[in-house]
């Protein structure tokens, strides 16, 4: 048995010796001499070929960017957190005249965009790479001002998939997957009044629906 590195709850073996299974929050996550080191795990960044140009990625990140600009004003302060080399959520939202920062921890790594509050945050295929989700998410939520937001995008596990043939378990990068379960027990743990999911969209806030 492992301590999970979310709830730091017991776990089992789920997937022959490659990820174990949270007996209280359901995350799925790799053990920890499985996972890559900086140098590795930033060479594995650094071969994406994303830019944030392409219409199809800007496509894929629509549920963020459709939300921010309905949702929040342009003199907002945003924050795309795990923003990569070339960030479409950047591009759309200032294209649009929004207050967005970019934090990266290997490409923009501007510690001083930490010591203040947001209005709204997006991790956009960020959080399932958290080799320390509990610290990541107690970061998230020191982040964001009291009545902000918090959009998230990622892979969802359901027991309808066969996890042996989910591809979205073969990057090596994908270090912690989540399931509906997980984001309840987020929501309780880190006090956010709300929280939806849609596919592999997912929204937490205090704000008043």
């Amino acid at each position: 048995m492992l301590i999970c590195p979310l709830c730091k709850d017991i776990s089992t073996p789920f997937y022959k010796d490659e990820f174990y299974e949270c007996v209280c929050c359901g995350g799925i996550f790799r053990p920890k001499e499985k996972l890559l080191d900086n140098e590795k795990e930033k060479q594995r960044y650094e071969s994406h070929t994303n830019n944030s140009d392409d219409l199809g990625y800007q496509n894929f990140v629509s549920p963020i960017t459709n939300a921010v600009l309905k949702e929040y004003k342009k003199d907002n302060l945003g924050l795309d957190f795990g923003c990569g080399k070339d960030s479409p959520i950047v591009k759309i939202l200032r294209t649009n005249d929004y207050k967005i920062f970019e934090y990266d921890p290997y490409f923009f790594d501007d510690k001083n965009l930490l010591k203040q509050k947001y209005d709204y945050i997006a991790c956009c295929e960020v959080i399932e790479h958290f080799y320390n989700p509990k610290k990541e998410f107690e970061l998230l939520k020191s982040l964001l001002k009291e009545n902000a937001t918090l959009y998230l995008m990622t892979g969802i596990y359901k027991d309808s998939i066969d996890f042996s043939k989910w591809w979205y378990k073969n990057d090596l990068t994908h270090v912690f997957i989540y399931r509906e379960k997980t984001f309840e027990w987020i929501k309780k743990e880190f006090g956010f009044e709300n929280m939806s999911i849609e596919k592999n969209f997912v929204k937490f806030s205090n704000r008043k629906e």
